[in-house]
């Protein structure tokens, strides 16, 4: 079974390679149902010109449009960073059943910022949640799209520290 959290994990990465390509904050996720995935996305706010277009919204989308319900009963996410608020929310509304992340996220992220001790009694759904998968390969490729983009003005420009 952690076998099959690695394959499934990689394929989050490589959705975030997509995004890291696209010059958008390299974040990536798949949903799987049985052992299939039926959902990919990555982080493509820019492109969309979407403050929701984040990996985990995407990748909902295309499992919902896939089984063709909103409720993605019994399925898992695997997603290269700890999702933030809105993302976690988006989860619990379509019942994702598990949870798997890579890096954790201590500036936005519902585990590690403390948000959902603060938010976990008004939600009538639980997800089960496992953090640290290939979390080292996942942490480094957001830190060196952030130091190019650095490096090149770019997050004062664009205001990527905000994202």
């Amino acid at each position: 079974m952690e076998q099959d959290h690695l394959f499934f994990m990689q394929k989050a990465f490589e959705q975030a390679e997509l995004a890291y390509k696209e010059n958008e904050v390299p974040i990536g996720a798949v949903i799987v149902l049985n052992n299939e995935i039926i959902g990919k996305g990555y982080n493509s706010v820019i492109k969309n010109s979407d403050p929701t277009a984040h990996a985990e919204i995407i990748a909902l989308r295309e499992a919902g449009k896939t089984v063709k319900n909103y409720r993605l009963l019994d399925t898992t996410i695997y997603v290269t960073l700890e999702p933030c608020l809105m993302c976690y929310a988006a989860l619990v509304h379509a019942r994702v059943k598990y949870l798997y992340f890579g890096a954790s996220d201590p500036k936005g992220g519902i585990f590690s910022t403390g948000k959902f001790d603060a938010i976990k009694n008004i939600f009538n759904h639980t997800i089960e949640a496992k953090s640290g998968i290939i979390g080292d390969k996942t942490s480094k490729l957001l830190q060196d799209f952030f130091q190019a983009r650095r490096g090149a003005g770019a997050v004062e420009r664009d205001g990527l520290e905000n994202r």
